[in-house]
């Protein structure tokens, strides 16, 4: 038995011995800096940035400078899923990016769906508050020119918002340091205006009505501000 527990003994010295060794040659291998580190951090940021946007809250962009060989597919993916390659629209959302890299078209077609629907609220029930934060300024004269002379005739809107059936983009341009988004909205409401009498004189109580609407929604790249505000709207009478 003594004999056997001082092999033992031995025989786990000889492999600490060996493992102490190589953990030493690991450690002189993998604690050296290469120099490549700092490279290698910086690369994977620029490429973070270029789906998530830089980390600071400026909306101030500047585009990574990179060879064309190097430009990442990816970087367009969100676009090219929207709208076919090729296409003019296609052409116009790879521009909209190029200025604004945070810029996703299925999400932005989301929020234009709900700044739909709290515009035609708002403006139903005369919120000229909310309006204020959602318009330009001269959309927003003239909605309230618009809520002025119906109150003036003493009428009131009785209006329920269905939903959106469908919105897509349609347009997209850059202008300066402006990017304009025109969307094409299909929506359900119903929508009646009374007299002081409470008689209707302009649509039904009841009936569900399909509204279309062209909509461009604008933003100032290079502000801080990250909103987008409705600067046209017009009918889409077919």
């Amino acid at each position: 038995m003594a004999i056997l527990m001082g092999s033992f003994d031995f025989t786990t010295l000889f492999f600490f011995v060996v493992a102490v060794i190589v953990f030493i040659q690991l450690r002189g291998v993998l604690g050296k800096r290469t120099g490549h580190e700092k490279d290698h951090h910086h690369r994977q940021r620029e490429i973070n940035d270029m789906y998530t946007g830089p980390e600071d809250d400026s909306n101030v962009v500047t585009l990574p400078r990179r060879d064309d060989a190097e430009e990442p597919i990816n970087k367009y993916l969100n676009i090219d899923s929207y709208a076919e390659p090729g296409t003019p629209l296609n052409d116009q959302l790879r521009n909209v990016i190029q200025a604004d890299p945070n810029f996703a078209p299925k999400q932005f077609v989301d929020g234009a769906k709900m700044a739909y629907e709290m515009i035609v609220t708002a403006f139903a029930y005369g919120n000229r508050k909310e309006l204020k934060n959602l318009l330009s300024r001269d959309v927003y004269d003239s909605y309230v020119a618009a809520i002025n002379e119906r109150e003036s005739r003493k009428e009131t809107v009785r209006f329920d918002f269905v939903g959106v059936d469908k919105a897509e983009i349609v347009q997209a341009e850059v202008v300066g340091r402006n990017v304009n988004v025109t969307v094409r909205l299909v929506s359900q409401i119903i929508s009646a205006t009374l007299d002081s009498g409470e008689d209707v004189v302009e649509g039904d109580l009841e009936e569900i009505a399909e509204v279309i609407d062209i909509w461009t929604f604008s933003r100032d790249v290079k502000s801080r501000d990250p909103n987008w505000r409705l600067v046209a709207s017009e009918p889409d009478n077919g």
